[in-house]
Order: structure tokens, then C-alpha cells, then sequence
């Protein structure tokens, strides 16, 4: 690399030195240009002159980044570019005045300023632009700890997205759309790729639960990229928390024997007071025998009113 910046130093002072027209070439670049992460950038400088300059023909091109590290060089006829750049056209040659560069595979790392310098023989140039990288987040996913809901315990909701940049944030929302993100604070952590990481905690307190809750993602912009709801399934009463359905048959089990004995034995007291009442009248009721008198009643119907009667007793 340092023979090459040499090189060019030289051939720059040539140029310049044996050049006279040096205010008819201008390098025209694309302000600023926005490359996506994993896909190739193009970044487009175009060699200008004025209409004194006929057919001019390029003789060096230089791409360097914000380090002044060369990335693209043409020199003698022959290019020599780094690994993941090259010219935008394959087939680009000294009359070629499109001298864009391709970014094959875009990164993090390749967000910055970049300078092209382009020497003519009719003068040379100079252009810059700088690229933005973006990186779309992946959706985010919820978990709930604990991972069984009750209505009157509290409740922590985490929320996770990755894969974007630049820095994000996530948000939160209720069922109404009321956004509870100054409860639930942020933490962003940057991957070796550069790419961010990121994740937040809502806390409810008992009582306080939705039936659902939604986690949004917004990219640096402040526009939405990607949500998701997380669902409250069935809440399990208070009484019932996660700790106590591991013994809940264990409570469960005494409590119906309990509940048979006393039924058991309000049935068995039902029984025994009917046979004591059908006891007692048994012993009320004359007991029929071969020598028992019942008494015979002769009624002498006439024309009182009231009837006289004679009972005579009778053996049977």
C-alpha cells in the first residue's frame, strides 16, 4: 500500500505540474447515499468537463475512505481495487467517465465519508460523498417471568429485537394504546458486527394486568419497523399462583375426604332419626291378639241430631 500512495504521489505531481488545464474537468458525487446492510451500495461520482474538452482520457482514479485508505485505484491502464470494491461498471475503461464505486457487500464499517480524485489529461478533479448504513430490525419476541400470569402478582414482560442499525428503541402499548414506555427503560448493546441488540423490561404491578400488551421497534428515523403482542391466557386467580399448583392436589385430596365424611355422617343422622320417629309410633299403636275385645258401637239413627251410641265390648 505504501508503493501505491507513493506512486500516486509522484504521478499526482506530474500531472499537475504538466497539466493546463486544470479548471475544465470536474468530479460530480451524490451528496450522500443510504446502503442497506448485507447488500451492495453504490456510490456515484461522474467525471465532468467543459465543452473546450474533447475526448479526454482518464489516466488515474483514487477512492479512499475518511482514513485515506485506498480502496479503488486506477493507474496505467490497469485497476487495482480492494476486496469488496470495485467500479460500479465492469467494463470500465480510461474514456469512461462514470468512475462510481460498488461497495459488493455492505457493512457497518463502510459508513463514512469517501473521496474520489480522478486525473485527466485535461485537468483533474476532485468529488466526495458519504453513506449512511441502515439495517432493518428483526421482530421482536416477548416473554413473561413468570411465565404464568396471575392477577394480583407482579409481572415482568421482556421484550428482545436485533439485527438493526443504527440504534433503535423499543416501546411499549396496552390494550388502549397507552404507551408505557417511561416505566420500562432501554438497553442497547452493539454485536461484533456492529449491529444492535436490543431489549426492555416492563414491570406491572398486581392488579394492573391487560389482556394484552404490544412491543414496537422504531429505527433511528423514529419510524416503526416491526411489533408484537404478547396475550394474557386465562389469568389464574390469586389464589392459585405458580407456587401453589405443584401441592394444589395435595390440598385438594383431604379436603373431598373431609367433605364425604361430613356428608356421610349428616346422612347417617337423617336415617336414624326417621327410624326413631317410626319407633316410637309403633309403640303407640293397640297390638292385635286371639284374646284382645275391641269394643262394638251401635249407633241408633233417629231423627236427633246427635247420634246416641252403646259400645258392648266384644271378644274378637
Amino acid at each position: 500500500m505504501a508503493s501505491i500512495g507513493i506512486l500516486l504521489f509522484f504521478t499526482a505531481i506530474y500531472i499537475r505540474t504538466g497539466n493546463t488545464n486544470a479548471g475544465f474537468v470536474n468530479v460530480e458525487c451524490q451528496a450522500e447515499k443510504v446502503g442497506q446492510y448485507g447488500q451492495q451500495s453504490l456510490l456515484q461520482c461522474v467525471v465532468k468537463t467543459t465543452q473546450d474538452v474533447v475526448n479526454p482520457e482518464i489516466r488515474v482514479v483514487t477512492w479512499t475512505n475518511e482514513t485515506d485508505h485506498p480502496l479503488l485505484v486506477f493507474h496505467k491502464g490497469t485497476s487495482k481495487p480492494q476486496q469488496g470494491y470495485s467500479f460500479a461498471e465492469p467494463s470500465w475503461n480510461k474514456r469512461n467517465m462514470n468512475v462510481s464505486l460498488l461497495i459488493t457487500n455492505t457493512a457497518v464499517e463502510h459508513e463514512g465519508v469517501y473521496k474520489c480524485t480522478v486525473m485527466t489529461d485535461s485537468g483533474d478533479g476532485e468529488g466526495s460523498t458519504s453513506l449512511k448504513v441502515t439495517a432493518k430490525y428483526n421482530k421482536p419476541t416477548i416473554h413473561s417471568n413468570p411465565e404464568n400470569i396471575t392477577l394480583n402478582t407482579n409481572v415482568t414482560l421482556m421484550c428482545n429485537s436485533d439485527g438493526g442499525y443504527p440504534k433503535g428503541q423499543l416501546r411499549w402499548f396496552n390494550e388502549n394504546n397507552t404507551e408505557s414506555t417511561n416505566s420500562s427503560p432501554m438497553e442497547a448493546k452493539q454485536t461484533e458486527s456492529g449491529l444492535f441488540n436490543l431489549s426492555s423490561n416492563l414491570s406491572l404491578l398486581k392488579g394492573s394486568i391487560f389482556t394484552n400488551y404490544t412491543c414496537k421497534v422504531f429505527n433511528a428515523s423514529g419510524d416503526k419497523e416491526e411489533e408484537a403482542t404478547f396475550e394474557v391466557q386465562n389469568p389464574i386467580p390469586a389464589t392459585q399462583t405458580e407456587e401453589e399448583l405443584g401441592p394444589a392436589s395435595k390440598i385438594v385430596a383431604p379436603v373431598v375426604v373431609i367433605g364425604s365424611l361430613i356428608v356421610g355422617l349428616l346422612l347417617a343422622l337423617l336415617i336414624y332419626r326417621m327410624r326413631s320417629q317410626q319407633a316410637r309410633r309403633h309403640s303407640t299403636t293397640p297390638l292385635m291378639s286371639d284374646h284382645r275385645e275391641l269394643p262394638i258401637c251401635d249407633y241408633d239413627d233417629g231423627d236427633h241430631q246427635e247420634r246416641d251410641k252403646t259400645c258392648q265390648v266384644s271378644p274378637v
